[in-house]
């Protein structure tokens, strides 16, 4: 299936997550504000972070090992009796930490223990999730982005529907514990789907324990973790940095860009997900690599820039619908975030291949140097520039990020 496909069925299922996500984003503005907007922030990365914990993350390992294994029915079988073993494991360790640390959790992230019992919720769906996030990596390992899309389309709309009934009746606290049960939710849909496709077959529910397989999980779980572990935690750290300096509303502004940047890329995003990691994890030879890098940048970049564009000449209208004329303090950060935006997807086209050919140690290492130097150019920035200097900072870390790119992946095709 070719890019420009994927994209299509991407596009439908990017819509209707990103609908959920800004319903979410509109009714905690409505019921809380700017502080609101930047604790529903600060929730939203454990979520996230928690999400990729509870399955292990080995989801991006189930892919490039589905998309490589398809035609081998030995191997595939092994394969995904090892990822149900392992993704249990991780989740009943993660729900098991998550109740332990519920009321701290809850005091440092939203400065609440009432906020606890959400969490203790959000651990006890860590089964769930995991289960959800095999299912959708097995799907997108197969290339069927029509089932996956099918999926995320009517996930969504469960989704929706929760946040809007149990905000209503709970408020901020409603919209969050949506946010945690749309997650497993999704299961009513992903189930009977995967179920019906044709390479489904029920050894796929097996788990056993198999060293081969493990390890090379194991490899992949430790770039996805340290990829989806250390965002969510700088981010938590940049806020109570900004929330210190500035103050929580303040912190609100920079989330509602932030989210605003985060919801449109979520297109494009999705599209190097679905189409990109399958693609480079089952292609092989540097002439055929390189082709399809070129074809990833004809189509992005182009994309990315009057998205970008797009948004800047619109971005008060934005806030306004989005959140409300409160937010006008906001409108000034669009630039240097939306430009380090379009610079974010040209280095994330790139920084693929080291996913999709298991460059294990270079990619953890890259995660983890530039999380701490995006952290410690908010400090430099917002020194001298004052809150749009956090934006600077994003903007510059994925310059330098770009960089490192370039290099690893003229290094790597030169010897393929």
């Amino acid at each position: 299936m070719s890019l420009v496909r994927t994209g299509v069925y991407t596009t439908f299922a990017t819509a209707a997550r990103l609908l959920a996500g800004l319903v979410v984003l509109k009714l905690v503005a409505w019921f809380a504000g700017p502080e609101g907007v930047g604790k529903l922030g600060q929730f939203m990365s454990l979520m996230s972070l928690l999400a990729v914990l509870a399955g292990g993350g080995i989801g991006a390992g189930i892919v490039k090992y589905v998309a490589e294994y398809r035609d081998d029915a030995q191997r595939l079988s092994r394969l995904l009796a090892a990822a149900l073993w392992y993704a249990l494991c991780a989740s009943c360790l993660m729900a098991c930490v998550a109740l332990l640390l519920s009321r701290p959790l809850a005091l440092w992230l939203l400065g609440d223990a009432r906020y606890a019992s959400l969490i203790r919720v959000l651990a006890i769906a860590q089964l769930g999730i995991a289960l959800a996030n095999y299912i959708l990596a097995v799907i997108n390992g197969f290339m069927d982005v029509r089932r996956l899309a099918l999926v995320q389309v009517l996930g969504s709309a469960i989704g929706v529907a929760l946040v809007v009934g149990l905000s209503h009746w709970l408020h901020l606290y409603g919209a969050l514990l949506a946010l945690v049960m749309g997650q497993v939710l999704i299961l009513l849909v992903g189930v009977p789907v995967w179920w019906h496709s044709p390479y489904f077959r029920r050894s796929m529910l097996r788990m056993r324990f198999d060293r081969e397989m493990t390890a090379r999980l194991a490899a992949f779980s430790l770039m996805t973790l340290s990829s989806a572990l250390l965002p969510p935690l700088i981010n938590i750290a940049v806020r109570n940095h900004l929330a210190l300096r500035f103050g929580w509303q303040q912190v609100g502004y920079w989330q509602a860009v932030s989210r605003v940047s985060d919801a449109y890329l979520l297109f494009l995003t999705s599209a190097i997900n679905i189409y990109y990691l399958p693609k480079l994890a089952s292609t092989h030879g540097r002439a055929s690599l390189v082709r399809e890098l070129h074809r990833a940048y004809r189509v992005l970049l182009p994309l990315v820039l009057v998205l970008a564009v797009l948004i800047y000449v619109a971005r008060v209208g934005i806030t306004r619908v989005l959140f409300s004329a409160g937010f006008a303090a906001a409108d000034p950060l669009y630039g240097p975030q939306l430009a380090g935006d379009v610079i974010k997807i040209a280095s994330f086209v790139l920084s693929y291949l080291m996913l999709a050919k298991a460059m294990t140690r270079l990619f953890v290492i890259s995660e983890c140097v530039f999380a701490l130097s995006y952290l410690a150019l908010v400090y430099v920035f917002t020194a001298g520039f004052g809150l749009i200097g956090a934006m600077y900072a994003f903007a510059v870390n994925y310059l330098l990020y770009l960089a490192f790119n370039v290099l690893v992946a003229r290094r790597y095709l030169e010897a393929a």
